[in-house]
C-alpha cells in the first residue's frame, strides 16, 4: 500500500483514494458538502498555470480547489 500524499502533490491525470481531510473548520464542511469524503476516488485533471487552483474529478463532476485546501487532504495513489 503506497504512503499517503497530499492531494496537491498528486500527478496530473493520476487517481487516488481520499484517506484523510480536515476534521473541523470551514474547509471540512465545504469539502464534505461537495462529496469529498474518506474512501472517495478522485482524479487530478489539471492545475492552473501557477499551480493554484487545482481541478479534480470526484463523484462524476469536476471540482476546483484552492491549493491551500488540497494541502490538507491526504490521498493514497492508485497503482
Amino acid at each position: 500500500m503506497p504512503a499517503p500524499i497530499k492531494l496537491s502533490d498528486l500527478a496530473i491525470g493520476a487517481s487516488a483514494t481520499v484517506r484523510e481531510f480536515p476534521k473541523s473548520g470551514t474547509a471540512f464542511l465545504r469539502l464534505r458538502e461537495m462529496g469529498l469524503l474518506a474512501g472517495t476516488r478522485v482524479t487530478l485533471i489539471r492545475t492552473a498555470p501557477l499551480g493554484d487552483p487545482l481541478e479534480i474529478k470526484v463523484r462524476g463532476y469536476n471540482l476546483s480547489l484552492r491549493k491551500s485546501e488540497a494541502d490538507h487532504v491526504l490521498v493514497e495513489p492508485l497503482a
